[in-house]
């Protein structure tokens, strides 16, 4: 593969989403983290994008990274896009899962299932543990399993769960231009199935960058081990390209 890949993967709240961490590490330099009031890292006033962004690419700084790959799933999505966006002469590529270009609940074309999206945002505001431990299973079909849904819910303080998951999913504001300003190689991916990202939000983002790499795997991405093996093959390639745009 040439020199070892470096991906920042983006959690949507913490870095035990990513459970294939280990499995990227056999080939890869890996960093994800946990966002601020998560686990061990202090709280910030506000969770505002803009606080989660810059936690992130302090993420980045403390490593030294000067070209990195960014790899995101579901909720994760526009956090890692403005990442990508803020640092994108570093960036050589970006791989997103459960790929759509804007958080869209109603109108033509709705990106993300509103009944679903309302149903589990009443279980997070009513009950949170629950919502942590079944409805995110079951969101996910299975992909978050009891094991994890226990250590996340000892890791994520209950007010910032619920904020976090509101800004994620309530807003609104199209992503898809920052995707194409970054002018870099793409790794779509869809969870077959899933029960709150729609189809059509997968096949606008594919219409609108046909040149990107796609790949449909049975999990969540950031769980299933199609999606680190499609993940390795597409790195892979972006380091053929990069020696093949090398100056000789």
């Amino acid at each position: 593969m040439g020199a070892t890949p470096r991906l920042l993967l983006v959690p949507f709240l913490t870095e035990l989403e990513w459970a294939i961490r280990a499995e990227l590490e056999e080939w890869a330099e890996v960093a994800t983290f946990d966002m601020p009031g998560v686990g061990a890292e202090p709280p910030v006033e506000q969770l505002t994008r803009r606080a989660i962004v810059d936690h992130a690419l302090a993420e980045v700084d403390r490593r030294g990274w000067d070209s990195f790959i960014v790899v995101c799933d579901g909720s994760a999505l526009p956090t890692a896009v403005y990442v990508a966006h803020a640092r994108r002469e570093a960036v050589e590529a970006m791989a997103i899962g459960h790929a759509r270009l804007v958080n869209r609940l109603h109108g033509d074309r709705p990106t993300l299932n509103n009944e679903v999206a309302a149903a589990f945002r009443r279980l997070a505001d009513t009950d949170y543990p629950q919502f942590v431990r079944h409805g995110l299973t079951q969101m996910t079909q299975g992909s978050f399993g009891d094991e994890l849904a226990e250590r996340m819910l000892e890791r994520i303080p209950i007010e910032v769960g619920r904020d976090g998951y509101q800004m994620n999913l309530y807003d609104d504001e199209p992503f898809g231009h920052l995707i194409r300003e970054l002018d870099a190689p793409l790794l779509f991916a869809k969870h077959e199935r899933c029960l709150i990202s729609t189809d059509d939000g997968f096949e606008d983002a594919l219409a609108a960058f046909p040149e990107a790499r796609s790949v449909i795997v049975e999990q969540a991405p950031s769980v299933s081990r199609d999606f680190a093996r499609a993940l390795r093959e597409f790195c892979e390639e972006v380091a053929a390209l990069r020696a093949e745009a090398a100056p000789r």
